[in-house]
């Protein structure tokens, strides 16, 4: 499909659903629900797509993602409200938002901080919409080239990928987390030659276990049971008055929402690791990139945009390898991915053929959740602030019902629900020994793609390894795992860091020393035309690029033209001398 059938279909998928009352319902409805989840301590987007998923069964394909993006969208972006306001990381995206967020809100500039949250929350999801479109031609085009060797070890590396980061402070329990979820996934008759394994003489096992029932068995049960085990005291909400952010504001602030959106979609397209993690990273270079990073945890505009821009540009990212290679980035995109398969879609490297304009249309579905976000942010803050005082305990008995009420209704099976419970209570245990549930999550999704591609592989080479070592692809993931469970041995470990602070500690001191006058001339004359050169060489590349994927290559021609409008501006401000 060419740029401008995809622009077409954009457009139209856009009028459709924004001149639909039941789709404009279901999207702010979803929305402020999300925003709820997310808000409410113990709650999580996770969650709360993990529950509209059993009550989209009923819904068409377009209006069950409309609903089911919108609770995620607003879920991400909602955790930022009770670390702004009570300093009580609605959800683990927002804990780094807390740092900075809390003392805004002390000196009186919680409306303004929020404000300015959920513009930058809304610029992330929208750039992560855009690498969506760009970057799925391109990714889908690759992956048709994959033989069961190639998916085989891709299901793998997300696997060993994802209980690495984590669990950092001990990678094994990660792993294990991961390989305890493939097993969960081969029960049930074997699907090459239909053969039981673990099924335990259950009938109700023989086509494998239900992916819902376990997801909301893992992720709900163990935070229903850890909140009402906390405490009961609820932190009083800070007021605020002025929420809408000034434009000025957010111009000054361009470069750390451009830096931290390109953060949030590269962890996003990690299996497994979700916004938390892209929330760290982004506040971490945000404060390096400070010219006061004292100030950090003090209560920092900068502090709090990053972190929040990168949580909603992941969405994005985890929805690219999601669409595209079957592979969730985070644990709602893990959520959503059982949803899909719920609705008839599978996502994969085949999507483009058996759905030609599905992922155009979840794009499209991405922009209108944005700005949905964005108008809920503005106007229903001060409401939802008054939900923050409901104590966890009175409503995690209702969520519990409603994972109760969920696995059921799934084909009205009592087996989901034993099966929900059974893995609550596994899943709980787990996390109370330290164990990662993000991990067994991508187990169990990645597990049929193991476990098929593996046993198809064997038996068209005749149980021959070999050829992972003659197919290129195969190859550097098989070379990405072994080296990825490698570094994690100590003295390798220390190694390992120990070259790479040698390498970057050159690189530095190459760069300082490097004769400027060479490149910028004496007085940095030349700076602006060399810059100015390699923006026209990229640009020059995006053109041959176009041959290959016109929609790639305006992309890329728009964030360059864009980085290099930028740098003329930096250029020309005051505080560099005017130099431009």
């Amino acid at each position: 499909m060419g740029f401008f059938e995809q622009f077409a279909v954009f457009m139209g998928s856009i009028a459709d659903l924004a001149t639909s009352p039941h789709a404009i319902f279901l999207l702010f409805g979803s929305v402020i629900l999300g925003i709820i989840f997310g808000a409410m301590p113990g709650l999580t987007a996770t969650l709360g797509v993990a529950l509209l998923t059993t009550l989209t069964y009923g819904m068409d394909k377009a209006h069950a993602m409309v609903a089911l993006m919108g609770i995620y969208v607003g879920g991400v972006y909602g955790g930022s409200y009770a670390s702004i306001l009570i300093n009580i990381p609605g959800t683990a995206a927002a804990a780094a938002t807390a740092l900075d967020g809390y003392p805004l809100a002390c000196r009186g500039e919680g409306g303004k901080a929020l404000g300015m949250t959920t513009t930058a929350s809304t610029i992330g999801t929208l750039v992560g919409m855009v690498f969506v479109v760009a970057l799925s031609p391109v990714i889908a085009a690759f992956a048709l080239e994959f033989t069961s060797w190639e998916f085989f070890l891709l299901a793998l590396f997300g696997i060993i990928i994802s209980g690495t980061l984590t669990s950092p402070d001990l990678v094994v329990k990660g792993w294990i987390s991961g390989f305890i979820g493939l097993f969960l996934a081969c029960m049930g008759r074997d699907k090459l030659q239909f053969f039981p394994r673990y099924t335990f003489g259950f009938p109700e096992m023989d086509m494998g276990i239900e992916i819902v029932p376990v997801l909301i068995g893992a992720f709900g049960i163990p935070q229903i049971i850890q909140t009402l085990r906390g405490s009961s005291c609820v932190a009083e909400a800070k007021k605020f008055h002025r929420i809408l952010p000034e434009f000025k504001a957010i111009t000054r602030n361009i470069v750390h929402i451009i830096r931290s959106s390109l953060i949030g979609v590269g962890i996003g397209a990690v299996p497994g690791i979700g916004e938390d993690i892209a929330g760290w990273v982004s506040y971490g270079a945000a404060k390096n990139a400070s010219k006061h990073p004292e100030d950090f945890g003090k209560g920092r505009y900068e502090a709090v945009i990053s972190t929040e821009t990168a949580n909603n540009s992941c969405i994005g990212g985890a929805m690219i390898t999601l669409l595209n290679l079957g592979i969730p980035g985070s644990p709602p995109a893990a959520m959503l991915l059982g949803a899909l398969m719920l609705h008839g879609v599978k996502p994969g490297p085949m999507i483009t053929f058996e759905h030609p304009t599905f992922i155009i249309e979840v794009a499209s579905i991405l922009l209108l959740a944005s700005a949905a976000m964005w108008i809920c942010g503005m106007l229903l803050a001060k409401q939802v602030v008054k939900v923050l005082r409901i104590p966890p305990q009175l409503f995690m008995p209702i969520i519990g019902v409603l994972c109760i009420i969920g696995s059921y209704a799934l084909g009205l099976n009592i087996f989901n629900l034993y099966l929900m419970l059974i893995v609550g209570v596994v899943a709980y245990f787990l996390t109370e020994m330290g164990y990662p549930i993000a991990p067994l999550v991508i187990g169990v999704i990645l597990g049929p793609m193991f476990d098929a591609n593996l046993r198809r592989a064997l038996m068209l080479d005749q149980g021959s390894f070999m050829p992972i070592f003659n197919r290129p692809v195969a190859f550097i993931l098989f070379f990405l795992i072994v080296m990825t469970m490698l570094t994690q041995i100590p003295p390798i470990r220390r190694l390992k860091d120990y070259v790479v602070g040698k390498i970057w500690s050159f690189l530095v001191l190459v760069l300082k020393r490097w004769p400027k006058q060479v490149l910028w001339g004496q007085s940095g004359e030349n700076k602006q035309n060399l810059v100015a050169a390699i923006a026209c060489a990229l640009l020059a590349g995006c053109g041959i690029l176009a041959a290959f994927s016109l929609s790639l290559a305006l992309f890329l021609m728009v964030i360059i033209t864009a980085a290099y409008v930028l740098y003329l501006q930096y250029r020309k401000s005051p505080e560099h001398g005017n130099e431009g």
